[in-house]
C-alpha cells in the first residue's frame, strides 16, 4: 500500500507540489493540473519541464487525475475531444511510468428544470467508454472508474450496469463523493428530490471491482448545505471502509482529494497558497493515522 493524492490543492506549482508531498514522507502525486493545466492538457515543452522536475526529485506520478469524459464533457458532444485527450495522455503515462488514470463516464444529462433525463444514452457511453478502455489497456495501462458527477456516480446500481457493458473495466472508490450525490438508485420523493448516497452501501456493491481508492469525506449540514470536513469527520464511511479494505487484502493506491481550502470544480472555494499547503499537510497527517488505525483493527481482529 502506498499513499499520494491530488497535489494541486497543496500547490499550483509542481516544485511546491513536490516539496509538500516529501514534507509528508510520500513518494507519489496523483496528478491532475499543473499551474492551471490540466497534465494531459499541457504544452510539449511544458511537459517536458514537468519530466525534468520529476528527475531526481524521488517523488513520481502514479496517476493522471485526468478530466478525460468527466462531468464537464457531455455524451452528445463529439467524441474526438475525448479521443484526442487519451491520445495525449497514453504517450505522457509511458514516459513517466504512469500506469493508472482516472477516467468517468461523462455528465449526467439533464432538461431545462435541472432534473436527470429518463434517457441517458446509455449505449453510446458504453461504446465510448469501451473505446476508451481499449486505448489505455493496449498501451498497458490502466483506467479506473472514478464515483464522480458522471453516468456511473448516479449511484451504484449505475455502477453495476457500466462494469456489466464495459468489461473488465476497474474502479476508483471515492469515499466522499456518496455524500453530495443523489441516489437515483432509489425512486424520487414526491417533489422530485432524492437522499443522498450511503457511500458504504455503494462501497459494497462494487467493492470487487476496486483497484484504487480517493479519500474525500463530507456532511449535509442542518442548512442542508453539503461541506466538506476533515477525513472520518462526515459521512463517507472513511473508517468502515478502509478496515474492510484492508481485511481483504487492499494493497493499492490511498490518494487524498481533500477538498478543504480548494475545490477543483468550484472556483468559490479557494484558498491562498499558504492556507492549502496547511490543510493539505493536515489532511495527509490524518489519512496516515486513520489508516494506521483501520491496520491495527485488522490486525487485532485476526488475533
Amino acid at each position: 500500500m502506498y499513499f499520494t493524492g491530488f497535489a494541486d490543492e497543496a500547490a499550483h506549482a509542481l516544485a511546491d507540489q513536490i516539496a509538500v508531498t516529501k514534507e509528508l514522507g510520500w513518494t507519489n502525486i496523483e496528478s491532475r493540473k499543473i499551474d492551471g493545466t490540466m497534465i494531459h492538457d499541457l504544452s510539449d515543452e511544458a511537459f517536458d519541464r514537468v519530466c525534468g522536475q520529476l528527475a531526481g526529485s524521488g517523488v513520481a506520478i502514479n496517476c493522471f487525475g485526468s478530466a478525460i469524459a468527466n462531468w464537464g464533457t457531455q455524451i452528445d458532444q463529439p467524441f474526438a475531444t475525448t479521443l484526442d485527450q487519451t491520445k495525449r495522455a497514453i504517450p505522457r503515462m509511458q514516459r513517466l511510468g504512469t500506469k493508472l488514470v482516472r477516467i468517468m463516464s461523462f455528465a449526467v444529462r439533464k432538461g431545462a428544470d435541472g432534473r436527470a433525463l429518463d434517457d441517458q444514452m446509455e449505449d453510446e457511453r458504453f461504446r465510448r467508454l469501451r473505446e476508451l478502455h481499449a486505448m489505455f489497456t493496449g498501451a498497458g495501462l490502466l483506467p479506473v472508474h472514478e464515483n464522480c458527477m458522471n453516468f456511473g456516480g448516479m449511484g451504484w446500481t449505475y455502477t453495476r450496469k457500466m462494469l456489466d457493458h464495459v468489461p473488465g473495466l476497474k474502479l476508483v472508490f471515492d469515499t466522499g463523493n456518496p455524500t453530495h450525490s443523489d441516489d437515483f438508485s432509489v425512486l424520487a420523493r414526491a417533489d422530485g428530490s432524492r437522499p443522498k448516497q450511503s457511500s458504504w452501501e455503494f462501497y459494497r456493491n462494487i467493492r470487487e471491482q476496486i483497484a484504487y481508492v480517493h479519500i474525500k469525506d463530507g456532511k449535509v449540514g442542518a442548512d442542508g448545505k453539503h461541506v466538506h470536513t476533515w477525513p472520518g469527520e462526515g459521512d463517507g464511511d472513511v473508517r468502515r471502509v478502509l478496515v474492510d479494505l484492508f481485511s481483504r487484502g487492499y494493497d493499492g493506491g490511498i490518494s487524498i482529494e481533500p477538498h478543504i481550502a480548494t475545490v477543483f470544480h468550484d472556483p468559490a472555494v479557494t484558498g491562498t497558497e499558504a492556507k492549502m499547503r496547511a490543510s493539505y499537510l493536515e489532511y495527509g497527517r490524518r489519512t496516515i493515522r486513520l489508516v494506521g488505525e483501520a491496520k491495527a483493527q485488522v490486525s487485532a481482529a485476526r488475533g
